[in-house]
Formats: C-alpha cells, sequence, structure tokens
C-alpha cells in the first residue's frame, strides 16, 4: 500500500534541502563533508557513485516518459550524416560551382562527387519524415501516447524521424548522448521528452524498453551497433520479436551479407526471419500493423502487442 506524501511525518528531500543552508558560516558548515550527499556535485561525481548513476540514468527517463502518458514506442535509426534534400542541393549547387572554377583540382572534383550523393540519400530523409508522420498521427489520437516515434535525438535520420512528428504536432522522443565532439539535439523533439545519456548501454536500453518496432535506413557504426544490439536480443531471445525493417534492400545487401553469415554456419537460417527489407514509409507502416494484426483502419491496441 502507498502512502500519500502529504500525510507522511517525515519531510521530503527538497524541505530537507532548503532546511540544509546553513543560516551561519563556519568552517564546519564551509566543508564539502556537511553538504548533503544527494545535494553534493563532487561526490556524485567520484568513481564509487557510478552504480548510483546508472541507476539515476535508468530511473528518470522512465519516470518522465511515465509522467507524459509514453505508453510505447517505434524507434528509428539511420545515419547523422544524411541532409534534408534542400540542404543536400544546396551543397551540390556549392560543389558544382567549386568545380567550375577549378575543374582540374581532384579535391574539387572529390566534393562534387560526394555532394551529388549526398543528393540522392537524401531520399532517406523524406522516407523517415514521411514514415514519423504516418505513425504519429494513428498513435497519438486519444488517452495514452501509443507507438511514439523515438530517434538518438541527433541530425539527419534522426531529425527527419522527429521532424514528421513535429509536422503533425505529435510528440517524439530524442536520445541524445554525449559525445567528445559537441551535440546539440535537432530542434525537432518535443523538449520535454529530450534526455541526454552519458551511459550507451542505457541509452540503448530506454531504446527498446517501451518499442514495438524498428526501422532502420542506411547509417554507419552507430546504426550497425544499435541494429545488432536488437538483432542479438531477438536472437536470444532477451527481446520479444518486434517488427526489424531495414529500409533499402540495395544499400544492406551491399555492406552486410547476411547469407554469408548462415553459409558460414555463425547463424541459423531462420535468423534471418528477425528483420526484412523494406522501400518506403507505407511498406514499413504495413508491415509493422500487419505484424500485429491490425488492418489499415484498426486502432492501435491499448498495450501495443494484441
Amino acid at each position: 500500500m502507498e502512502c500519500d506524501p502529504q500525510h507522511l511525518h517525515l519531510p521530503s528531500a527538497r524541505e530537507d534541502l532548503e532546511r540544509a543552508t546553513p543560516r551561519v558560516e563556519t568552517p564546519q558548515t564551509r566543508s564539502s563533508s556537511y553538504r548533503l550527499a544527494f545535494a553534493d556535485p563532487e561526490f556524485m561525481l567520484r568513481d564509487e557513485l557510478r552504480p548510483v548513476r546508472l541507476q539515476l540514468e535508468l530511473l528518470k527517463p522512465d519516470l518522465v516518459l511515465r509522467e507524459h502518458e509514453i505508453e510505447s514506442t517505434i524507434v528509428v535509426f539511420g545515419s547523422a550524416r544524411i541532409p534534408a534534400p534542400e540542404a543536400a542541393r544546396s551543397r551540390l549547387e556549392a560543389a558544382e560551382a567549386a568545380l567550375r572554377e577549378r575543374p582540374d583540382c581532384p579535391r574539387t572534383r572529390r566534393k562534387a562527387a560526394a555532394a551529388r550523393k549526398l543528393v540522392a540519400r537524401s531520399r532517406y530523409y523524406e522516407e523517415a519524415r514521411r514514415f514519423a508522420r504516418l505513425v504519429s498521427e494513428a498513435g497519438q489520437r486519444d488517452g495514452p501516447r501509443r507507438w511514439v516515434v523515438v530517434t538518438g535525438g541527433g541530425p539527419g535520420i534522426m531529425e527527419a524521424a522527429n521532424r514528421g512528428s513535429h509536422e503533425v504536432g505529435a510528440k517524439s522522443i530524442g536520445l541524445n548522448i554525449t559525445l567528445p565532439h559537441e551535440q546539440v539535439p535537432n530542434p525537432y523533439i518535443t523538449p520535454e521528452l529530450c534526455f541526454q545519456f552519458h551511459y550507451f548501454a542505457l541509452r540503448k536500453m530506454h531504446f527498446l524498453l517501451r518499442a514495438r518496432g524498428l526501422v532502420v535506413f542506411p547509417g554507419g557504426f552507430g546504426t550497425m551497433d544499435e541494429l545488432f544490439e536488437t538483432l542479438c536480443l531477438v536472437q536470444t531471445r532477451k527481446l520479444r520479436p518486434l517488427p526489424v525493417l531495414l529500409f533499402d534492400e540495395g544499400y544492406w545487401r551491399r555492406v552486410l551479407d547476411f547469407e554469408a553469415m548462415v553459409d558460414e554456419g555463425v547463424i541459423e537460417p531462420e535468423d534471418l526471419d528477425i528483420f526484412r527489407y523494406v522501400e518506403t514509409a507505407e511498406e514499413a507502416w504495413s508491415c509493422i500493423r500487419r505484424h500485429y494484426g491490425l488492418g489499415e483502419a484498426d486502432p492501435l491496441p491499448a498495450n501495443g502487442r494484441d
């Protein structure tokens, strides 16, 4: 039985923190040892407090998501280096202008070639954006928010998915991570659902705690890490089966040879059924709905699994 905090005789931590401010400063009250442990930043940052920090990083996002009635999520992974089409075209125009001025410069030619590839890849940005619109419109109509889009909170594909949700007036989540180089959350994440993590492991746990589907766009090491974490958890039955959809079969078959892994005997043939390839936002959304036995007009189930 839970007690109403208002009827407890013990003061809250906040009340004690307010009372702990010394009215008179003395050598004793100025000592760091006199600070309340939970209000002592230097103490909380000690190496010995890592288990406590791990627990806090697990607990904080979970409590906030509960407060905002986030019942289930759809995860979108993909490269931070894939820009919006308008940005890609702008880079190409600048690169081609430079190439016209210095047509014999190898570096300028390389930049122009890379800019052309970016324009081609920018279609992934639009697909991620459209997919997020489809999911968000279906999952956030009434009551608890279901199948809320969650990304890594950065630019590129992550920005596209958060943007799609934002454009239909829906909430979306960003799980940022502290990195050696500066990382700013993309502007389309719902501000009160924008989190920052220190530990990669706990960030990946939060990606999957409420997940009802995973859509993976082309990406690099980070995307691969997140994808294989999920494949491993499903394969070992640490995670209940859920749709794992790889966008653009041509890309994934070029960079990963899953069939060769079967031929080498390091995975089973049925492990290939853990994921499937998709080519459009609409196909991905249909795959997720079919996985849960939903028709096009069916509302999302209350728990996201029925």
